[in-house]
């Protein structure tokens, strides 16, 4: 089962992923997918914000693995970038299932290498348009994201994500 959102800016896709972490508990993995600049760290953010975590959210390319602890409103988050990790035994390595039970754990490029961690996730693409919109100049954070969240798992059967975070034409945002 997938459900998705056309989503019209940055601030739409951070509010995704608020909304998103309303349904997110200790021990959820959510594994994200799209090209560079599509908006996996954007919604990420909008993830920790949800689970009222310390600490900007900010892309863990470099350091690969980032842990944002709870300010006591939820779990805390751990957030993965696998973009440099070149093999199953590097993932291995960050040791992510001791602390998989007690976080959510977020992992970027984690497709195909972190499915193994846990039966049960959430598998997210993040589509953008690439290049000049409309004829004008290419604009970092221009372009409709589509977000596609698919459940996998007995942790989502009976969930209802469309509901439950509803549709992004009728968000509040600022």
């Amino acid at each position: 089962m997938s459900t998705t959102w056309q989503l019209p800016d940055p601030e739409a896709t951070r509010e995704l992923g608020r909304r998103l972490a309303g349904v997110l508990r200790a021990g959820d993995l959510v594994v994200l997918t799209g090209d560079l600049g599509a908006g996996k760290t954007t919604l990420t953010q909008g993830i920790g914000t949800g689970l009222g975590v310390r600490g900007q959210v900010a892309s863990p390319t470099f350091i690969i693995a980032r842990s944002h602890p709870s300010l006591g409103q939820g779990p805390d988050l751990v957030h993965v970038d696998a973009y440099r990790l070149g093999s199953l035994a590097e993932v291995d390595a960050l040791d992510l299932d001791s602390s998989l039970e007690d976080s959510v754990t977020v992992v970027e490029w984690g497709e195909g290498m972190v499915e193994d961690l846990t039966e049960d996730r959430l598998e997210i693409s993040v589509a953008r348009p690439r290049g000049g919109l409309a004829g004008q100049d290419e604009v970092a954070d221009a372009g409709t994201r589509t977000v596609t969240v698919r459940a996998v798992g007995p942790r989502w059967e009976g969930v209802d994500l469309a509901s439950a975070v509803g549709r992004a034409d009728a968000w509040d945002r600022p």
